[in-house]
């Protein structure tokens, strides 16, 4: 099986991930081992074979005065091994035809270099061609790692503020707006509401099915915006301490019956919506189950509101009603 190429195409460039992000934001010193064990040109090749076996390592960097000349590898070692000359200085068998990086580069340029090349490690320099580090697939690994821990440690920290900040204010009432204009046959954008929301009620400490539930309803009520109207509308979510109030509006052209409406399988959507993959008439019923109370109304004169409710935290209110 071919590797996977660490370059992103057009086609998957909508779909990074954060450790392919990462791959871009992090340099080359962040990660490359710092304290190198080097060899001097004239060190004969049967010390650097137990320099190798003391260390434990396969590989090491030649150097005079800071300036790299060569990597001397555990394949140079075989090769002198074979030639039976051990006698022999590493400047012999040291590779000199190197390929290096440097210091202040993105660790993706590391990964495409070793991606093309059957390399297990690249020297790095600094601005003045001075070795100052390695750098393996394995330090890559750690590193990514490590930048991932931080950035859950990060995260955490977010969301434990977020969730203290209603704590924190001192007033009569304390909410969060988010407010979305929704255009109609937008099918592009369809879905940035609700992730928007979603991600918002996260980052302030709302539990992952909360966040899931509220997600799924706005996403439901986006769709209807897009597909059913005639001009679009507007999703607008109030963040509370205690509940989550959603509302979603247009101007028209209203539903003609509510009850029916709320069937499982009913879509008003034409067929070029449907061939799209959307319009299976099961928005509403969606949100039902999410939410905790919601109520539509719908007129041909005013067009169609549809408010809803989550709790969170237990209530003593009937679920799937506004009174």
């Amino acid at each position: 099986m071919a590797a996977k190429s660490p370059l992103i195409s057009d086609e998957n460039a909508e779909n990074i991930t954060r450790v392919e992000e990462l791959a871009y934001e992090l340099r080359i010193r962040e990660v490359m081992t710092k304290n190198v064990f080097c060899l001097e040109p004239d060190t004969v090749m049967e010390v650097a074979l137990d320099t190798f076996q003391m260390e434990r390592i396969s590989g090491a960097p030649v150097t005079s005065g800071g300036k790299l000349l060569g990597i001397l590898s555990i394949e140079d070692l075989i090769h002198a091994l074979r030639e039976s000359n051990l006698t022999a200085s590493v400047r012999e068998y040291m590779t000199t035809d190197l390929v290096v990086i440097r210091e202040f580069d993105p660790v993706v340029e590391a990964l495409k270099t070793f991606y093309q090349t059957n390399f297990g490690r690249l020297p790095v320099l600094n601005e003045s061609d001075e070795l100052v580090g390695i750098i393996t697939k394995g330090d890559i690994t750690n590193g990514l790692l490590n930048a991932l821990q931080r950035d859950y440690q990060a995260e955490e920290l977010i969301r434990y503020r977020a969730s203290h900040l209603f704590e924190d204010i001192v007033s009569a009432r304390t909410s969060l707006i988010l407010r979305y204009s929704i255009k109609k046959g937008d099918f592009v954008h369809g879905g940035n509401a609700s992730s928007n929301i979603k991600r918002a009620l996260l980052r302030l400490g709302a539990s992952p099915q909360i966040a899931r539930r509220c997600g799924i309803a706005i996403y439901e009520a986006e769709m209807n915006l897009i597909i059913h109207t005639n001009h679009g509308g507007t999703i607008r979510a109030e963040i509370e301490p205690h509940k989550i109030t959603m509302e979603a509006y247009d101007d028209g052209p209203g539903i003609e019956d509510v009850e029916l409406a709320m069937k499982p399988g009913y879509s008003t959507a034409t067929n070029e919506v449907r061939e799209m993959g959307f319009g299976a008439g099961m928005g509403l019923v969606n949100i039902k189950r999410c939410v905790d109370e919601m109520k539509l109304i719908s007129s041909k004169e005013r067009g169609t509101n549809l408010f809803m409710i989550l709790y969170l935290e237990s209530t003593d209110h009937n679920p799937n009603t506004i009174g």
